[in-house]
């Protein structure tokens, strides 16, 4: 029997990846901030346990319940949509804290389970802007890109364990909360200087662009990651990812 972790499931990439694995009959441990039973079906295979990826009791507790685990998947994630004049240190940090921080918390939890049976899959969750920079999104693709790093070089000290890490890459999806919470979380306080920039990629946004990623994208790519271990390190997920990884 298969057993999944994933983080940020209340909504999204999350969600979708937790639905994809169920229906596939894998057992889930599905993490929240805050635990809602309404968003995926009911399931004797399926557990939904409250996370906080940036507090490290919280992570111990959902690493002792979860129990053992053959796939670890890092979801969870803030964004911040802003110019860097714009945003305070201590928001940088929040950002830093949950993106890269918590990722690399997570993996650490879980990292111990799976040298020892030389088994296990660490699939991280990072964005196309890793591969295609975009404006005002620096502290945020910086956060993402150091996952990059850490993913790829941590590959290396866990493949004589016979442990895998990999990268899916998904690119822009309209159809998420994720572009609204981030900006919510930065408040749109953009400065001044920066107004007519800001106004621009809006305008950007409001057009209906044919290639973007759908959460089913990221569900599919993360399933290649869990269940091929000949699968490329980075998964672009999206036609736009598609895209943007073969531009780079």
């Amino acid at each position: 029997m298969n057993t999944i972790l994933i983080t940020g499931c209340s909504s999204g990439f999350g969600l979708a990846t937790a639905g994809y694995f169920l229906d596939r009959d894998w057992t889930v441990i599905a993490t929240m901030r805050a635990p809602r039973e309404d968003v995926l079906p009911g399931s004797d295979k399926l557990r939904i346990l409250p996370l906080d990826v940036t507090d490290a009791d919280s992570i111990a507790r959902v690493v002792d319940a979860a129990g053992p685990i053959n796939v670890l998947v890092n979801n969870a994630g803030v964004g911040m949509f802003n110019a860097l004049e714009g945003v305070s240190m201590d928001m940088v940090r929040e950002v830093f804290e949950t993106n890269t921080l918590g990722t690399i918390a997570m993996t650490k939890a879980v990292l111990p389970q799976f040298r020892q049976r030389r088994s296990g899959t660490v699939i991280n969750v990072t964005s196309s802007v890793t591969q295609q920079p975009l404006h005002l999104l620096s502290v945020y693709t910086g956060s993402k890109a150091a996952v990059n790093a850490f993913t790829e070089s941590l590959a290396l000290e866990l493949e004589p364990f016979g442990v895998r890490a990999r990268l899916v890459i998904p690119g822009r999806a309209p159809a998420t909360s994720f572009g609204d919470n981030a900006r919510a979380r930065t408040g749109m306080n953009i400065p001044q200087a920066y107004g007519a920039l800001a106004a621009q990629v809006f305008a950007g946004w409001q057009q209906s662009p044919e290639d973007v990623t759908h959460p089913m994208d990221v569900a599919e790519a993360v399933w290649r990651a869990a269940t091929d271990p000949s699968c490329p390190m980075r998964l672009p997920a999206g036609a736009d990812a598609v895209a943007a990884a073969k531009a780079a």
